[in-house]
């Protein structure tokens, strides 16, 4: 068989598909496996059969096919399969050969899989895809890491594929070993938290001051044309004007409110807690995920405390402006709690993080793509070495202009019992992460006291214990 292909894929579904569509559009020659004949059938229909695609069904006739060294990407179920994918490749392919993992698969996996293809002579990226559908076949958000000659191997094409902002591709090595997929961790952990926020403004403006959903499209339309332009706050606006095709309803209307999710946003709060760092806006939302399943309870529990949930506001836009400028506001500080975690990942485990890069490739084709990460780009390139953005003087002034909005906004939620705990959470974050002396002293006391787990004092070096008088 002739060597001719520059790029395998495993797994054909419509994310492995629309990337290796997007690769051909780009001049790339690509090959595809997967053991449904349907699927490898349906990756040459969709590219009219152009001939530097193809589709097999056999994973010895994708390799031998492939220009080396070999670059094969795996996008299956995160866990088993990708091991099991990784030792039906070992017997065919060579030392020099490149293997990607592009799941969201926990970067514990990912490094232990570099580490044992490393005594093999095999590279091995993981790296993070964000975007969907759409941004794979399009201009995806591409998160790779791991050994630098790898990423060498890979750049032209994922250059190529990536999402574009000033003419710059959403795609940038993160760093040394799971850095990629560590890096897509975070990066959906944010997503949680974003998608968390705006639903409590949707409340807010729904049950607070019974906004209709055409009144909402209007709402979220005019502010993803301001300073919070964002994905996430484009698609809100596109489903509220969605209709249902079962009924003569909006389709918001006839969802479900039980969320769903694939894990990745509990690894990031596991992972900041066995870190040491706070990040209780993503804590929380994923926490709010798993209280809203519990759907049964919900019901009876309102009505045990008839909770009234009508804000009584003597002028409905400022409100609405107020609603803007809070949730403005909530999402700097989950972004804020996100790229923190980084910076401390990156030191903690030698990962060389770059988080300029990070920011900069987040701008375009990713889920949490941001008007916002502008600012955050500029930041980083003030200070490379800043741990939290929120000690960047620019960002400092633009929270502060707003934060008030903040606090009114839960204010009146809390006094009409509309659940925003995530925007509650993301101002007690700022708070707290501002107060130059926190009450932690008390604890401290509490904690010798009871159990002679000792403290340190504000006057002198030193581990101190007190005989605590009863």
């Amino acid at each position: 068989m002739n060597s001719k292909f520059d790029f395998g894929m495993i797994g054909l579904g419509t994310m492995g598909r629309n990337l290796l569509l997007n690769m051909a559009d780009h001049e790339f020659s690509v090959i595809g496996f997967d053991k449904d004949a349907t699927k490898a059938a349906s990756l040459e229909q969709e590219s009219n059969n152009n001939k530097n695609v193809k589709g097999v069904v056999t994973l010895n006739e994708m390799v031998q096919q492939l220009k080396t060294p070999r670059r094969i990407m795996m996008l299956v179920p995160a866990g088993k399969a990708v091991d099991d994918v990784i030792e039906n490749l070992l017997p065919l392919i060579n030392e020099g050969d490149v293997i990607i993992d592009g799941g969201n698969s926990f970067f514990e996996d990912t490094l232990r899989r570099i580490k044992y293809l490393q005594e093999k002579k095999i590279h091995f990226v993981g790296m993070g895809v964000s975007g969907g559908e759409k941004g794979a076949r399009y201009g995806p958000s591409i998160m790779p890491g791991g050994d630098i000659e790898a990423w060498k191997h890979l750049q032209p094409i994922l250059e190529a594929i990536a999402a574009k902002v000033n003419n710059e591709p959403c795609v940038a090595y993160m760093g040394k070993d799971a850095a990629g997929h560590y890096v897509k961790m975070v990066h959906n952990g944010i997503e949680y938290a974003i998608m968390q926020l705006i639903s409590e403004v949707y409340a807010l403006l729904k049950n607070g001051i019974q906004l209709s959903n055409k009144e909402l499209h209007e709402v979220f339309k005019t502010w993803n044309e301001k300073e919070l332009q964002s994905f996430l706050i484009e698609i809100t606006a596109n489903i509220f004007k969605q209709k249902d095709e079962l009924t003569e309803y909006d389709l918001i209307d006839m969802i479900l409110d039980e969320a769903g999710s694939k894990g990745t946003g509990k690894w990031t709060s596991q992972e900041a807690m066995n870190l040491g760092i706070g990040i209780p806006t993503i804590d929380i939302a994923v926490s709010l995920r798993n209280i809203s399943a519990y759907k049964t309870e919900r019901v009876t529990a309102s009505k045990l405390y008839n909770t009234s949930t009508t804000i009584n506001t003597n002028n409905q836009q400022n409100f609405i402006h107020q609603c803007y400028d809070a949730l403005f506001v909530a999402t700097i500080l989950c972004y804020a709690q996100g790229l923190a975690m980084l910076h401390k990942a990156s030191e903690e485990y030698n990962l060389e993080i770059p988080l300029h890069d990070v920011v900069k490739i987040w701008r375009g084709g990713c889920i949490i793509r941001s008007s916002l990460l502008e600012k955050f780009y500029t930041a980083y390139q003030n200070n490379n070495n800043l741990s939290n953005i929120l000690l960047d003087k620019n960002i400092a002034t633009l929270i502060q202009s707003k934060i008030s909005s903040l606090q009114k906004t839960i204010i009146a939620a809390a006094e009409n019992n509309i659940a925003i705990t995530g925007l509650m959470s993301a101002l007690g974050y700022l708070n707290a992460y501002s107060t130059a002396k926190m009450p932690t002293n008390l604890i401290q006391a509490q904690r010798d006291y009871f159990g002679a787990h000792t403290y340190q004092r504000i006057d002198k070096e030193g581990i101190f214990h007190t005989k605590w008088n009863d």
